[in-house]
């Protein structure tokens, strides 16, 4: 015969360790709470993000395997045929081809001459202010009246460009209309656009740099000021600088307004970029799905650079 084996019951104190606090119960409740605020928070800026951002892309990925047209209401799939076309279009080889040479020239020279303004004003006395708005000027300014003045300036005939050319042995010369010149006349523009940028991006960081640090480096023996830049202010830079080069490689490849008012992709397609392709492709010559190919194209080079960012330039950064 089997014997029941009962088992001893809990005592008050146990039962009381066992189940949960009212404190506990309280920290739950409130956390739950947190939680919901937060989400509650967040949901409208994460439906922002994908009505404005996700879902427009989503839709140019769509649309550009079809052969659309705007203003037609017929659509049809037409799968990797745009791409096709893309790899045989000596325009948009020219156009891809110039947006790398504008990013390649404009992007190291805007940040080192941006680097090297940002120094000079740290260095600067009383005028340091008026210095500071004079280099910023030009972000603040609208892009498009700032290429109409540049446009009058360069002008071969009556602009600037004229009276000071002739100085240097450059009689005739043309700069926006030379097939050899236009391009590179527009990254010095670019260039004296971003600096500005750059430079106040680069004073914030400047800023951020104890002094103790160069004064213990002065005792370690870095007496003059190239050594204290290479061992304080260039490695403490890093993050600044690693910034600063992907959003200006970004807004290289955006150029748009300069091209479009100074030189309309031309002389010979010799100032052609991708983002003024893909303005003509879709509102001039209404190829809306072959245009959406160009943008998928654009956007992968902007994940490119994000991608080398965070995997890459992020391993070289040194965070104080």
């Amino acid at each position: 015969m089997l014997k029941s084996i009962s088992s001893p019951m809990p005592s008050p104190i146990e039962l009381s360790t066992r189940l949960p606090s009212r404190q506990a119960l309280r920290q739950v409740g409130l956390q739950t709470i947190q939680q919901r605020v937060a989400f509650a928070l967040v949901t409208p800026a994460t439906l922002l993000i994908l009505i404005l951002l996700i879902g427009p892309i989503l839709i140019v990925v769509g649309l550009s395997f079809t052969d659309w047209q705007f203003g037609n209401p017929a659509m049809n799939f037409i799968g990797m045929d745009n791409y096709a076309q893309l790899t045989q279009d000596e325009v948009f080889r020219t156009s891809f081809l110039n947006t790398c040479v504008y990013s390649l020239v404009e992007v190291p020279l805007s940040i080192l001459l941006g680097l090297l303004a940002a120094i000079l004003i740290e260095m600067g006395g009383s005028l340091k202010k008026f210095y500071r708005a004079a280099y910023f000027l030009p972000v603040m300014s609208c892009t498009v009246a700032m290429a109409i003045t540049w446009q009058f300036m360069l002008h071969p005939g009556i602009g600037l460009a004229a009276i000071v050319l002739p100085f240097f042995g450059l009689e005739g010369f043309e700069l926006l209309q030379g097939q050899n010149t236009a391009l590179f006349t527009l990254c010095g523009i670019g260039i004296w656009q971003n600096l500005g940028f750059n430079m106040v991006l680069f004073m914030a960081g400047l800023a951020g740099i104890p002094g103790e640090l160069y004064e213990a480096a002065e005792l370690d023996g870095a007496a003059n000021g190239w050594d204290r830049f290479r061992l304080v202010t260039w490695p403490l830079l890093s993050p600044v600088t690693l910034f600063v080069t992907v959003i200006t490689a970004i807004r290289s490849f955006q150029v748009f307004d300069t091209v479009h008012v100074l030189t309309g992709g031309g002389p010979n397609n010799a100032t052609e970029v991708l983002i003024y392709t893909m303005y003509t492709e879709a509102f001039v010559f209404f190829r809306t799905g072959y245009a959406a190919a160009i943008t998928v194209v654009f956007l992968a080079c902007v994940f490119l650079f994000t991608f080398i960012k965070l995997y890459f330039l992020e391993k070289q950064v040194h965070y104080k």
